[in-house]
Parts: structure tokens; sequence; C-alpha cells
């Protein structure tokens, strides 16, 4: 009877100690790691979230519907990304007066994401509409303003914008002054193509709003400044040095196979380590993703779209969208980088009409099947990288 007992005890205690080193269960499932935003984030732009379930998306988890932010949370988000307009008005026909990426709208995906206790990445624009390599147009508002005067405007508005969500306890922890601004900000006064001088102004203007701001707040918001692309971001990032712009936290990356020169993942994380080096700062990629099928929902055309259903060695599938994130995460972190953040993920189709299309021209990127079930390629967001 005693020997029975200590045999007993030593099969429990090494199926115990089995259990605790590589899997969660007896079915030798990977171990899940929920990684918190300050070690590692784990990131997920839902700047459509609000608006695609008020045009009838459903998001679910083993078929049973739920909110996409408890879905997120409980799969290994930790932060949330969401992207600020200043005045979108050309929304205002298109779904029945319904806007989004405004500041109301902006206010309820930080109130969803913090009631799950993820961060939030509060994305400014600094336009009326998409800011990215090819567009950074100025909001109507200040259309015609002298460059000291946009600069106070560009410090006015970022300012109010933190302290209106600092009075809800909404403040963001991370703050994007401007996005993909490749080519400067607010053009033309603050285009780069005829010198950095009045890029670097409203940058410094939007970068001292965010400081001013943390001077009397609990949460003090890190600043990201965002280039697009790792073949460019090099140079990006040594001219904003030359030109003084040095207080900002995170370099930013865009990095998506459809539009990067750097394929390799060597070379990912090569260029990562050598931003860390030339910026002195830490780096983070704040916009990626990878299709998990070759599929459409609806009738709107997809952005990411090949003949061949698979990209960089990657077939598009759920399994082949988790091990692309996977690998690149790797690569991220081997370069000693800070975070990914997966853009749109819940970008489904519903009857959104976002000036383009009806639907999505996003969904083959989500992390949800055509039925609204959450899927494999989430997953990448709980493996052990052994941080």
């Amino acid at each position: 009877m005693h020997t029975r007992r200590i045999i007993g005890t030593v099969i429990v205690l090494f199926a115990f100690a089995s259990c605790s080193k590589g899997s969660d269960n007896t079915n030798n499932e990977p171990r899940k790691v929920f990684y918190s935003w300050n070690q590692f984030v784990m990131g997920a732009d839902l700047s459509y979230a609000n608006i695609v379930e008020s045009s009838g998306a459903v998001f679910k988890e083993n078929n049973q519907q739920k909110d996409p932010f408890v879905i997120l949370k409980n799969n290994g988000t930790n932060l949330v990304r969401v992207r600020l307009w200043h005045n979108p008005t050309w929304q205002q026909s298109l779904n029945g007066g319904k806007y989004y990426s405004n500041l109301p709208d902006v206010e309820q995906t930080i109130r969803r994401a913090k009631a799950q206790g993820m961060a939030v990445n509060l994305d400014i624009h600094y336009s009326d509409t998409w800011a990215d390599p090819d567009h950074q147009d100025i909001p109507a508002a200040w259309k015609g303003l002298p460059l000291n005067t946009l600069a106070d405007s560009v410090y006015n508005y970022t300012l109010a914008t933190l302290q209106y969500l600092g009075a809800k306890n909404l403040a963001p922890e991370m703050v994007q002054v401007g996005n993909e601004t490749n080519s400067g900000m607010l053009w033309p006064t603050g285009k780069t193509t005829t010198g950095w001088n009045g890029f670097a102004t409203l940058l410094k203007a939007g970068i001292k709003a965010v400081r001013d701001f943390s001077n009397t707040s609990a949460i003090k918001p890190r600043i990201i400044l965002h280039v697009a692309q790792l073949q460019t971001a090099s140079n990006w990032a040594q001219q904003l040095q030359a030109n003084g712009v040095t207080d900002y936290d995170v370099l930013g990356l865009s990095h998506y196979y459809k539009w990067t020169t750097v394929h390799d993942f060597s070379a990912i994380t090569q260029g990562i380590a050598n931003l860390r080096t030339i910026s002195g700062k830490d780096v983070m990629v704040v916009e990626t993703a990878f299709p998990f099928t070759n599929n459409n929902a609806d009738s709107y055309n997809n952005i990411f779209w090949e003949s061949t259903g698979t990209a960089e060695g990657f077939p598009f599938s759920p399994k082949g969208q988790y091990e692309y994130y996977k690998a690149l995460t790797k690569a991220i972190i081997a370069g000693g980088g800070k975070g990914i953040m997966v853009w749109e993920p819940a970008w489904v189709s519903s009857r959104l009409n976002d000036g383009w299309g009806i639907g999505s021209s996003w969904e083959n990127n989500a992390f949800f099947e055509f039925d609204g079930n959450i899927h494999q390629g989430i997953q990448f967001m709980t493996f052990d990288y052994g941080l």
C-alpha cells in the first residue's frame, strides 16, 4: 500500500512536469504564452471594428457569437491600434450618417480595448482621410496656414485630443505622431521633397503636445514615429536625427510583403537591428498583414490577391498565416524589436461602404473565417518565443 502511494505520486509528478514544460493538456498542444504589452506588443488595428459590427458583421469563437475585442484578448492580443482622422465629413452619405475613425468612434474603440485590459496605440493621421506614403492631405480646416500656425494647430489638436481622452480615463499608452510619413505630413507644407524643415517642425509640435500631456497624466504615452517599409527606413531615421527630431520612443515600421524589397527573414532581423543602432530607439512593426485565403467573401476586390495562392513561401491558409506571422515575429525578436501589430484583422465583409466599395477589400487577411469564426492565424500571438 505504501509502495503504491509512492509510485502513484511519482507518476503524478512526472505527468505534471511534462505538462508544465511542453503542453497545456494531454493532447500535447503547444504551451500558450500571454505577453504583456510592455514585454512584447502583440497588437491588432481594430479601427473598423465598430462600424463593421454596426453594419452586420458577426464574430464567433467555436461558433459562439462574441465581442471581437474579447475574442482577440483571449487569443493573446495585448494592444489595440486605432486611427484618428481630423474631420472625415466625406463619410456622411455612405452609411446612413454613421462615422468611423473620428473622435467619438475612436473613444468607443479605446473604451472597448481598455475594458478588456488591453493597451492602446492612438494613430493620429493629421488628415481628414487616409494618410500614407502617397497621400498626406492637410485637413480642410488647416489649409493655407503658414508653417508656424500649422505647427500650433498640430500642437493644440494633439493636446486637446489627449486631454479629452484622459478626462474619460481613456489615455492611450502609445501615440503615433503621423502615419506612414515617408515623405512628410500635412502636404505641401510638411512635404520632404522640398526639404525637411517643415516636416521636422510639425513632428516636434506633435511630440511636444504628447510630452506636455504626460506631465499631468498617470499614463505617459510612448511616442511612435512611423515609416513604411524597411528599404526606406534607414535613410528616414537618419534624416530625423539630422533635423533634430530625437525626442521619441519607438520607430514604427509598416512591413507588407507586397510592397517591401526586404523579404528574407534574416534581412528583416538585420534591418531592425540596424535601425535600433541608427535611431537609438525601440523598433516595432506597427502594420503588417498576410492572407489566410485567396478567395473573396463579397464583390469588393481584395487588395492582397495573388494568382499563385502563396507568398514568401507560405500558403494562403489559416495555418500559412499563422506560420508567416510566427516567422516574422521571430525575425523581429531576433533583431531586438519590441512588437508586431496586425492591420485590420477584424475588417470582415459586411454592409459597410468605405467609399471605394461595399464589404471589405481585406477580409482574406482577417483572423476570422468568412462564417465569422476565429481561425488558427491568430495563434502566433501565444506562441512561446522564449521571451
